[in-house]
């Protein structure tokens, strides 16, 4: 039985500015079956607002508290313990970390800085961990689809880059992390092993959302998706679907009357 639904957007529901064929008649599907949603996003480029603004541009109204991002549980990281942002993420993300003056210390978040990564950026970075700061990763994604239809490096080649100089392992806010989706859950008053996640990414959405404890995980082959990314993380998908119209199927087959 399922009872609520987790959504990933980049390559799922959106591939830059354009609605994946299907994806904005699918989630009204999903609405008009009285399933919850929550849209979980690894996207650490744009703030909560400019992606709220995007999807409403779609046709999609999404409300406040139903996106999750990894910078706003960073926000909220930061906040309980008190410590004071390192930026290395990308200019358009700082914003939301505006006001955080931590008086218990300092921490290193990294996010996808695009063009900002570069060797000055990530040694002032490195140093800051050298010296004690701590080590916040808000996501360990390897690739994503660019916007010239091609994959592109993500935020994990230089998390890894940096904890493997410092020798140190970051708390990682973001998906796969378990805690991100129990977060996205949090408010629906529904058990992990009755939500399904849908994604594009085996490794992240898919395995990670299976590790957290959902009952059941599509991969889509849209996105990012390669022949064959089903095969090479585990745990394996539940289902694979063709895009999210044929997710939306699966679950509304299986979703409680």
């Amino acid at each position: 039985m399922i009872r609520a639904v987790l959504l990933d957007l980049m390559g799922v529901v959106y591939d830059g500015d354009t609605p994946i064929a299907g994806a904005v008649a699918a989630i009204a599907r999903l609405r008009n079956a009285a399933l919850p949603l929550r849209f979980v996003s690894n996207t650490t480029r744009s703030p909560h607002e400019t992606i709220l603004t995007q999807l409403a541009g779609m046709g999609i109204e999404v409300a406040h508290d139903e996106l999750l991002t990894p910078s706003r549980v960073a926000v909220e990281w930061l906040r309980k313990h008190d410590r004071q942002p390192h930026l290395l993420v990308h200019p358009n993300l700082a914003p939301e970390f505006a006001g955080l003056e931590g008086r218990s210390g300092r921490a290193v978040v990294v996010g996808d800085a695009g063009d900002a990564f570069d060797h000055a950026s990530l040694n002032r970075a490195f140093r800051e961990l050298v010296a004690g700061a701590d080590f916040v990763a808000l996501a360990t994604n390897r690739s994503f689809r660019d916007a010239d239809g091609l994959l592109s490096l993500d935020t994990g080649a230089f998390v890894a880059a940096l904890e493997f100089a410092s020798g140190r392992s970051p708390v990682v806010l973001g998906k796969p992390s378990p805690d991100f989706f129990r977060s996205a859950l949090a408010d629906l008053n529904c058990p992990a092993a009755e939500a399904v996640m849908v994604g594009d990414d085996a490794e992240s959405d898919v395995a990670g959302a299976l590790r957290a404890g959902l009952g059941a995980a599509l991969l889509v082959r849209t996105g990012k998706y390669r022949p064959n990314d089903e095969t090479r993380f585990d745990p394996a998908p539940t289902a694979l679907a063709d895009n999210l119209a044929a997710a939306a199927d699966w679950i509304l087959s299986r979703a409680e009357a």
